[in-house]
């Protein structure tokens, strides 16, 4: 797993490298510098003026060495260091030092008015203002300038590390008007948590992580309850499946879904979850959807409720082997008295989903406590229920690790980067899927999946992580054979065995 580190741990990292590398920090400043100029030297071309503005902090060092750096590649660059307190940071000062003379370059050193200079539609300007170690709102000229470059028509803006303005976790307290809205954003050594959060994407652009040798003590410098999945975690987990094996090797899982009317999303559940490696499966659906399901997916076996057309009885669950309630079942209170009762029924081997969820946030005392190790998926409005209104993603996320924590819960926050919340508090995001699975039918499959997975007797957490990459992985096979704007959910479910092949290769 990838770590997410925060920025006061991302400093200690710096510590510890300089220290035991050793490398002095502005010889670490300058690999980093490196590397964002060889990026910006294959993305555009050397005839495009470069506009670079530069903070009085290390963030700062870092735009005056990539200046110097463009400058030797033959671009013409003209560098704007804002110095009012006239009070550089060590290794600002000496990257100061070293522009002296060089050609292709215009230097300005701000100490008092800014005149700004006129962008130009091929201009490429740089951000580096100010990096990890903002600690408030950008406000009075600073903000100025953030506003006049998200202003300008510039060909592109590049962030060095944050775009300027951003905090790098929590963002409640900002005026995100005076944020620096980039087109690309090259941070150093690991992604920030605030990149993961939907409402921060108009400010990333294209985010890409640069690798600058920083040595990770892997003690409680860099102890994190935040990582993002990786795709060797994800081959590591897949089991592989013996050869004299049998449906009842891979589980029967039983799927309480669609009331009448939302046979879909059953079928979609359904298909999933036998696309999934489930060795057998047993849908509980009202009697009118017998035969829409029989028709499409004629591997399951079908329990028609009579008499009702909703989920209305309970029933004893202790032969199957995993359990997953929710897609369209509807909120109907006879539904919910069933499945106050159907949750006990159902022990810790449980998915819950949808409707589900929906009931067990309108209805907590009635429910009671969930089993431990039940797994939730969500996507926002559900999880509204759940731990109430929010002030941004942030807070969302340390709302959830606290809900999971107290409950002894397992919640997948659906969207982009899902959210994989374990009951320690853990977080992994999930860095597969794309915005065509935005569409419906789109959590019924990947509740199929978990179900399948938990039926083979998959630990829950590798079900969690599992099942929630290979359903966007999935999505991703999809879009790529469809487009973004053309594909369904059906679409996610055709594409799992490829997915599968994918992670086993």
């Amino acid at each position: 797993m990838k770590k997410i580190l925060t920025s006061e741990q991302l400093h200690k990292v710096d510590a510890y490298t300089i220290q035991n590398e050793p490398v002095s920090s502005l010889e670490l400043m300058e690999r980093a510098s490196r590397l964002v100029a060889a990026r910006m030297a294959d993305i555009f071309d050397k005839y495009s003026p470069v506009l670079v503005f530069a903070g009085p902090g290390n963030n700062g060092g870092d735009a005056l060495a990539v200046a110097r750096l463009l400058s030797q590649k033959d671009f013409k660059v003209t560098v704007y260091l804002f110095n009012i307190g006239n009070k550089l940071s060590p290794d600002c000062s000496a990257n100061r030092n070293r522009l002296n003379g060089l050609q292709n370059i215009s230097y300005h050193e701000i100490t008092t008015d800014f005149v700004p200079p006129t962008i130009s539609s091929n201009t490429i300007v740089v951000d580096g203002l100010f990096g990890t170690g903002l600690s408030r709102p950008l406000m009075g000229g600073f903000a100025s300038v953030v506003k006049y470059i998200n202003a300008s028509t510039a060909q592109a803006v590049v962030a060095i590390d944050v775009p300027s303005g951003l905090m790098t976790e929590d963002n409640r307290e900002n005026n995100m008007a005076n944020i620096v809205r980039a087109d690309y954003t090259f941070t150093f050594h690991s992604t920030k948590l605030a990149f993961m959060f939907a409402e921060n994407e108009q400010y990333l652009g294209k985010v890409e992580v640069l690798d600058i040798g920083l040595i990770d003590p892997q003690n409680e410098i860099s102890a994190t309850p935040y990582f993002i999945i990786e795709p060797t975690d994800i081959h590591d987990m897949i089991r592989k499946r013996p050869r004299h094996s049998h449906k009842g090797t891979f589980g029967h899982a039983l799927l309480i879904s669609g009331k009448k009317g939302m046979a879909g999303a059953a079928i979609l559940a359904s298909r999933a979850c036998m696309r999934s490696g489930a060795g057998k499966l047993t849908v509980h659906t009202p009697e009118s959807n017998l035969l829409p399901l029989q028709i499409s997916i004629p591997e399951a076996i079908v329990d028609a409720e009579i008499g009702s057309d909703k989920f209305a009885t309970p029933f004893e669950t202790s032969q199957y082997d995993a359990v997953a309630i929710g897609p369209g079942i509807g909120t109907d209170e006879q539904t919910a008295k069933a499945l106050a009762s159907q949750i006990q029924y159902s022990g810790g081997l449980l998915v819950l989903d949808a409707d589900a969820i929906n009931i067990v946030a309108q209805y907590a005392n009635r429910i009671g406590q969930l089993p431990q190790e039940t797994i939730l998926t969500p996507h926002k409005k559900e999880l509204r229920g759940l731990i109430g209104l929010t002030n941004g993603s942030y807070e969302e996320l340390e709302r959830t690790r606290k809900y999971a924590m107290t409950n002894r819960l397992y919640v997948i926050i659906k969207g982009a980067d899902s959210a994989i919340v374990t009951p320690e508090g853990n977080v992994y995001f999930n860095p597969t899927g794309n915005p065509g699975m935005s569409t419906a039918g789109s959590g019924d499959v990947l509740t199929g999946i978990l179900l399948a997975l938990l039926a083979q007797d998959y630990p829950h957490l590798h079900t969690v992580l599992l099942g929630t990459y290979v359903h966007g992985l999935a999505g991703d096979i999809a879009a790529e054979r469809l487009s973004l704007e053309g594909m369904i959910a059906s679409d996610i479910i055709e594409s799992l065995p490829e997915a599968f092949k994918q992670i086993n290769k």
